[in-house]
């Protein structure tokens, strides 16, 4: 050997690749977008022929401002879904939509008259839709381009929007079936209601903030006497009412000057009372005051009927204390049952006998003991608990209020009052009404308490429940259409549906939908607004809803009506003339009103099955998606919709399947609001890191549940990604052309990857098939971290650094190509941007892209179970010897496991797994002695691995000037300083 050791470097075969370890995704990304546009991989995919189809129908977003995290999540998984079906060998179709009707994009324009000075009322109906229509159409080109940003796939250049024409004829077609069947009524009943809007709200539409209310317990007088003769044979009453008179008087003696108490937080419902309720299971009690102090409204000697359990609390709320109210005695269920009360307002002073009427008790399941004082003043024209009642009972529906939140103006005390100002602060009905009950001596508490109430979610003001004649869709009469296989009604229809039609992900969603279908009222299918798809139905001038002909039913019209829209869109019901158009010559336009009332944009959209599944070229050939993806508030609104409207029109639910994500939180688990300050918008984190970024975040949530993202989350996901990306710049790094080496004929090692590979293939399909986009990241990063990295490339990277042309380095080259092509398929679907990069390093080409491949099979015989088994066992061994590697090292007695050359003692059945592998290689030692026999007692071992024990020597020899390995050949070969290995490679 020289005295000078040659430097071998340059004859080592070292990683080679232009693949950065810097990504620079916000500035490449659009640059790969442009690509895919201008090669049409979405169009090329369609043409790949003898697919089965797989479609993901899009729930549409409202067109009416930019995206938010909750829109990129929802859209990402879906496109990790469409992606990953279509890889798996399906035609996997995507749509995207929007849904461009209704009071988001109505409230928008409104918001810009209102800052201009304009009156909407002043412009011409027909042309404040073509600004709806405007507006929308600008919102859906600027959400498209930023949905595209975040990779996701789809048909962008032909959308279906509820706006286009065709939508809108067909949803008028969808309504009239549910016309022409019988389902569709007009109602009255209470509906969610916005003064701030003036018009009906869907469930979906509310959602609920705390506010500061007024809560009130106002006493109810009992009537002395009661009116016995009112109480027939037969009714749920007790018998001593059906006695004499006597027993009756004697029965009234102890409620002589009693009051009921109630207890609510809307006093502006008082003046509609018309009965009060008490719970059948409650204990309730008399009591009498028998001292007060110097302010309240509780009078010495007053009697009240309360729930034993809020007594106290309903008394102390009086101001009273301890000792100045004993109870007199038990009130049973029944003889509340016989009462009969006056209406506080009775007899007040300019009421003109408004209120000169009896207020009944009845039975209630919806009263409890928690809250209040077991008492519930019932007004049926305000809630639905109220509504059931009266309806049982037949009690008086009122309409005092109006579609502004005003009491009608001929009101007596209260007229013109408003209980929500224009621009929803309280008006002064609450107010009015509570100082009258004052006046009158009817209030005995009052309190200013923070309950959670229901605000619609755009103009973010109060909503009410209110009495206003609606459009309403029975869903408990047989739908008479032949379609009945699930069912004869809509109800029946939805509930088989949920239960042996559609699978669940995750399982819970099933339970939601079922309990709110099995528990909800007819379908509210009218609005009071502009901008939608009309009721397209006449109604008789004169008949009532219940009349037999008050809805004209004639397919002529009909037709007639939908052709029109085709044409001209809905417009065609508001242009002038459109009554006398559409009846033609058939009825006499005196004779019949037009409905224009809009529908429900649920209904809207619920129909979108209608004309993008069926009717579409690339629908479904039956009109049923195979998967709805939406958030979990969806089990009331799209998933709900939809379910209601295709039962409806065709007889079973519109989806095979549905998952449901959760709501994304701040880091800290709050719920986003631009008012904390704690969003956090995708558009700002595609600019930070890329979409790519975002999109890994996405398949590493839970997304089934409520989930977090922050600062410091995204900045893990980034370091995450990095590891990721220095796995695959690795790869990329000992890839040639080289022809590949027989599977059959590897190296143990490299057959046990390719084992691995087939099980991959297995868990990645079924995760994916499953939508578990979190457990594909924890398979694949696993398989990447711990199965490559730290024990393949770690074991492989001497022989592709300083082997020559061997069998074991062309193995090798041939596995990190079967890897190449397995990991950027399988990760296209979740990082479509990384990927493309890395398929591109191998695959150039103006027409290639990863997204044109399917997720490629395992090979035959690749599956070897008792191969796995076996290197389970060897690298259980092997973490043996690294931990006494680690303890050298430690104590600072080798610098590199190169310079070791251990002893392992083993048992002999592990003696013979070893003995065929190379067992110093995949150890990364010099040198390595495997033996039975027993070892010493400072030999090292680790309780979870029994049966072996390594004694640490040292390797002995030269060290190899090109590959490190200390060997006692060093030296004597025709290349100076490198061992036999090296010099043959030379």
């Amino acid at each position: 050997m020289s005295a000078e050791a040659p430097d071998y470097k340059s004859t080592l075969n070292l990683p080679v690749t232009d693949f950065p370890m810097r990504a620079g995704l916000p500035k490449r990304e659009p640059e790969w977008l442009a690509r895919w546009a201008e090669i049409g991989v979405y169009d090329r995919l369609r043409e790949k022929q003898g697919r089965a189809p797989y479609t993901l129908h899009d729930g549409p977003p409202y067109a009416n401002g930019h995206l938010h995290i909750g829109h990129a999540l929802n859209k990402t998984l879906k496109d990790m879904v469409v992606r990953s079906h279509q890889m798996m060998g399906f035609d996997a179709r995507y749509v995207p939509g929007w849904d461009c009707h209704g009071l988001p994009i109505e409230w928008k324009v409104e918001e810009a008259y209102r800052k201009k000075g304009r009156d909407k009322d002043a412009v011409d109906l027909v042309e404040f839709r073509q600004e709806c229509r405007e507006f929308a159409a600008g919102w859906v080109d600027i959400q498209r381009e930023e949905f595209k940003r975040l990779g996701i796939t789809g048909n962008w250049a032909d959308p279906y929007l509820t706006m286009d024409f065709h939508a809108e004829a067909v949803i008028a077609a969808e309504f009239q079936k549910f016309l022409m069947n019988g389902l569709v009524y007009q109602g009255s009943k209470p509906v969610m209601w916005s003064p701030v809007e003036k018009t009906a709200l869907a469930e979906a539409e509310v959602e609920y903030h705390d506010r500061q209310v007024d809560a009130v317990w106002v006493k109810f007088p009992v009537v002395k006497g009661g009116k016995a003769e009112l109480y027939e044979p037969g009714r749920d009453v007790p018998t001593f009412r059906k006695t004499d008179a006597g027993q009756f008087t004697q029965y009234f003696s102890d409620f002589s000057g009693a009051q009921v108490v109630i207890w609510t937080t809307t006093p502006w419902t008082l003046p509609q009372n018309r009965a009060i309720s008490f719970g059948p299971g409650i204990s309730y009690g008399l009591y009498e005051v028998t001292g007060t102090p110097d302010e309240s409204w509780a009078n010495v000697g007053d009697r009240y009927l309360l729930a034993d359990a809020l007594a106290e609390a309903t008394l102390t709320s009086a101001r009273l204390e301890d000792g100045m109210w004993t109870r007199v005695r038990d009130v049973p269920t029944d003889e509340l049952a016989a009462l009969i009360c006056a209406h506080p307002l009775r007899g007040a002073e300019g009421a003109d006998g408004e209120w000169d009427y009896d207020v009944p008790l009845f039975p209630g399941d919806h009263v409890t003991d928690d809250a209040g004082t077991g008492f519930v003043h019932t007004a049926p024209s305000h809630g639905d608990d109220d509504y059931q009642i009266g309806l049982k009972h037949g009690l008086k529906m009122t309409f005092n209020i109006e579609a502004d939140g005003s009491y009608r103006a001929d009101l007596p005390l209260f007229g013109g009052e408003a209980i929500l100002k224009p621009n929803g602060k309280p008006g002064g009905a609450n107010k009015a009404v509570i100082d009258k009950l004052v006046e009158v001596g009817a209030l005995l508490a009052r309190a200013r308490i923070t309950i959670s109430d229901a605000h619609s979610w755009r103009s973010k003001a109060p909503v009410i429940r209110l009495n206003r004649p609606q459009w309403f869709a029975a869903i408990d009469k047989a739908v008479g259409d032949g379609q009945d296989t699930y069912g004869e009604t809509v109800r029946s229809r939805a509930l088989t549906s949920i239960d042996q039609l559609v699978e669940w992900t995750p399982k819970n969603g099933r339970n939601r939908l079922f309990s709110m279908i099995e528990n909800r009222p007819d379908w509210v299918l009218s609005r009071q607004r502009a901008w939608g798809v009309p009721l397209t139905c006449f109604t008789r001038v004169g008949a009532k809803a219940d009349d037999p002909d008050f809805l004209l039913q004639d397919e002529t019209i009909n037709q007639r009506i939908i052709q029109a829209f085709e044409e001209e869109g809905a417009d065609a019901w508001y242009k002038p003339g459109a009554k006398e158009r559409f009846l033609g010559s058939d009825y006499n336009p005196d004779e019949w009103q037009k409905v224009d009332d809009i529908l429900d944009v649920w209904f809207d959209s619920g129909s979108t099955h209608a004309f993008v599944l069926r009717d579409r070229p690339d629908g479904t050939a039956d009109g049923i998606a195979d998967v709805y993806l939406e958030g979990t508030d969806q089990h009331r609104g799209w998933f709900h919709s939809s379910m209601l409207q295709a039962c409806g029109t065709m007889g079973r639910a519109p989806y095979r399947s549905v998952v449901t994500h959760g709501f994304t939180l701040d880091a800290k688990g709050v719920k986003m609001s631009k008012s904390i300050g704690n969003t956090i918008a995708p558009q700002d984190i595609v600019e930070q890191y890329g979409a790519d970024i975002l999109r890994l975040w996405v398949a590493q949530v839970d997304y089934t549940a409520d989930h977090r993202i922050g600062p410091e989350i995204l900045k893990g996901v980034a370091d995450g990604y990095r590891r990721l990306r220095n796995t695959l710049r690795f790869l990329l790094g000992s890839l040639t052309d080289d022809a590949p080496a027989d599977p059959l004929e590897m190296p143990e090692l490299e057959r046990w990857v390719l084992h691995r590979l087939s099980e991959l293939d297995d868990q990645v399909r079924a995760a994916y098939s499953a939508h578990d986009f979190a457990a594909v990241i924890q398979i694949i990063f696993q398989f990447a971290t711990v199965d490559l990295s730290a024990f393949y490339f770690d074991i492989r990277k001497d022989a592709l650094y300083c082997d020559g042309d061997t069998l074991r380095r062309r193995s090798a080259r041939t596995v990190l190509a079967l890897l190449h092509e397995r990991l950027t398929t399988w990760l296209a679907p979740i990082l479509p941007f990384t990927m493309e990069e890395v398929w591109l390093e191998v695959h150039p080409g103006d027409g290639s892209s990863v997204h044109l491949q399917d997720f490629p099979a395992p090979r035959p015989g690749w599956r070897d179970d008792a191969l796995a088994a076996k290197w389970s066992r060897i690298r259980a061994v092997r973490r043996v010897v690294n931990g006494a590697l680690e303890d050298a090292r430690r104590d600072k007695i080798i610098g590199a496991s190169l310079e070791a050359a251990p002893v392992v003692h083993v048992d002999a059945e592990t003696a013979a797994l070893l003995s065929d592998v190379a067992f110093d290689d995949i150890c990364i030692t010099s040198g390595i002695v495997v033996t039975t026999e027993p070892a010493q007692d400072d030999a090292f071992t680790l309780d979870d691995t029994p049966g072996v024990a390594v004694g640490f020597a040292q390797a002995e020899g030269g060290k190899c000037q090109r590959c490190w390995k200390i060997l006692p050949d060093v030296g004597h070969h025709g290349h100076d300083g490198v061992c036999a290995r090296c010099d043959s490679a030379l």
